[in-house]
């Protein structure tokens, strides 16, 4: 499982959220860059920044964060937050990001998302499906939409997407645990049916068939081998490391042993 830490960009400095509300902001470091490269010195390799500046203007702001962070280290950037044109696509991966991850975009203009996905393909297009009571919310979290969650990923699932990140809004920077039972039911409403035939004949069996990405309410090291044993391909930890419930030497011992 991949562990990815968060950072969330308003005004060009680190900050936290709690339930995605703009007015609980919490500055936690003024130079994003150092944090960057304290993750890097503890063996991280991901890395999930998000431009709140974006998400609330929709349209990108803080690439020069990202593009300071992307030349001048060697992590792995998902990049998000404000992302609604072709333009701000080219700029956020000339800038540097490896993938980018759409979420209002995915509700609210399927066309251009779905060319997206053609135009740069599956590995590079992560579908953000952030929810509130498993509806799915859009617009910085300032709109929940008609979307349920489960069929959405479904319906993405069925065109073709393959990376997922699942936020449990009411979980997220909360620091009281993720959501393990909407991940499980996420995780098994999205398995492959698949048919082998072997020498003793067919045989039908299940595999995973998302790249299920947890994110919201990390709280403490423990929870992380379970979302291990329940499946998920990495785990976003943003708050529980700035409020040093997390170690980094604790990442950077579960990344030696996994």
């Amino acid at each position: 499982m991949r562990i990815i830490p968060a950072i969330d960009i308003i005004d060009g400095k680190c900050v936290r959220l709690s339930k995605g509300d703009y007015d609980t902001k919490k500055i936690y470091n003024e130079n994003p860059l150092e944090v960057a490269k304290s993750f890097e010195a503890h063996g991280i390799e991901y890395l999930h920044l998000v431009d709140l500046d974006g998400a609330k203007s929709k349209h990108i702001v803080n690439h020069r964060v990202l593009e300071q962070i992307a030349s001048r280290t060697k992590l792995k950037i998902d990049f998000g937050g404000g992302l609604k044109s072709d333009d701000d696509l080219r700029i956020a991966f000339e800038s540097g990001a490896q993938q980018i991850t759409g979420g209002s975009i995915a509700v609210k203009d399927r066309t251009t998302f779905l060319r997206w996905l053609n135009v740069y393909g599956t590995d590079k297009i992560v579908l953000g499906a952030d929810a509130l009571d498993e509806k799915v919310a859009v617009s910085g979290w300032q709109e929940e939409s008609n979307e349920k969650l489960i069929p959405f990923v479904q319906e993405y699932q069925k065109i073709g997407i393959k990376y997922v990140i699942c936020t449990d809004i009411s979980k997220d920077g909360m620091l009281e645990g993720p959501s393990f039972d909407l991940y499980s039911k996420l995780l098994e409403a999205t398995k492959v049916h698949k048919t082998s035939v072997t020498g003793a004949g067919v045989e039908d069996f299940e595999e995973i068939g998302i790249h299920l990405i947890a994110s919201g309410g990390i709280s403490e090291f423990d929870e992380l081998p379970k979302l291990n044993a329940l499946g998920c391909e990495g785990v976003i930890i943003g708050k529980a490391i700035y409020e040093n419930r997390i170690s980094l030497k604790q990442l950077e011992q579960f990344i030696l042993e996994s």
